[in-house]
């Protein structure tokens, strides 16, 4: 009986262990393609309509993390929540912004918001990304979120996702090139 009992428990341990490492890749693939699609929307040529297509990107790997932790998804909340985050954030939301508008200065416009904007589009999603995976793996739902605690990690999470986002950069060239 208690050979039983502790077989069934290492059984009980080893699914859950298995699921949750199903979910952490699930998860990385999910923010992975997200933080492409955002990369991508920042090729647009069109001013502020990157923008709004990135916000679009960045509810649906909300979405997404919120069915992945079992947390109902608030759009309202997250699109809150993007926008505060974003907002709030200066230098994002100036340099997200004026990469978008600087589109419209023919020829020399159109290079650099294209050489910038796919880098802020993929670190912003990036951010928001592991402010979301920090705040429901500590069981965290969209209504007990407030951006003003999570801004600092949201900073630092910024500046990695930029590094994050060159290599995916690199590596889809390189993947292209082959």
């Amino acid at each position: 009986m208690k050979n039983e009992t502790v077989e069934t428990t290492v059984e009980v341990v080893t699914e859950s262990v298995n699921d949750t490492l199903d979910r952490d890749q699930r998860i990385e693939k999910h923010a992975k393609n997200h933080i492409l699609a955002a990369m991508g929307v920042g090729l647009v040529p069109i001013p502020l309509v990157d923008m709004v297509a990135l916000v679009g990107i960045q509810l649906d790997m909300i979405r997404t993390l919120s069915s992945e932790y079992n947390v109902p998804f608030r759009r309202d909340i997250g699109k809150s929540v993007i926008t505060t985050l974003l907002g709030g954030f200066i230098p994002v939301a100036l340099g997200g912004t004026l990469s978008s508008l600087i589109k419209c200065i023919p020829l020399i416009g159109q290079t650099t918001g294209a050489i910038t904007m796919p880098v802020i589009s993929g670190a912003s999603t990036y951010a928001i990304y592991k402010v979301f995976i920090q705040h429901f793996e500590s069981g965290g739902t969209f209504l007990d979120l407030d951006p003003s605690k999570v801004k600092s990690y949201f900073s630092e999470q910024f500046t990695k996702g930029k590094a994050v986002a060159a290599d995916l950069k690199k590596d889809e060239t390189a993947s292209t090139a082959n």
